[in-house]
């Protein structure tokens, strides 16, 4: 059952609002409850994973003991030198 809700928003974000639903082909009002809907539907535990991250899985080698934080870190000294 649909409710009528009125809302209050600065001019120019509604404008931009109706210009990507418009892209989406998608009313304002129906982009709106997709949003809210995805704020209130319960949190999966686990996300679905595409084909492509599927695809590149187990494509770089690191050693067991790899430290991510300490190679993000190796990496940015190394560029802002």
């Amino acid at each position: 059952m649909d409710t009528k809700l009125t809302l209050v928003a600065d001019k120019e974000i509604i404008e931009k609002a109706k210009q990507y639903a418009k892209s989406q082909k998608l009313s304002l009002s129906r982009l709106v409850e997709s949003y809210l809907s995805s704020l209130v539907s319960p949190k999966s535990e686990e996300s679905e994973i595409s084909p492509l991250v599927k695809s590149l899985s187990g494509v770089i080698k690191l050693e067991n003991d790899f430290d991510a934080k300490e190679g993000y870190t190796d990496f940015l000294l190394e560029k802002y030198k």
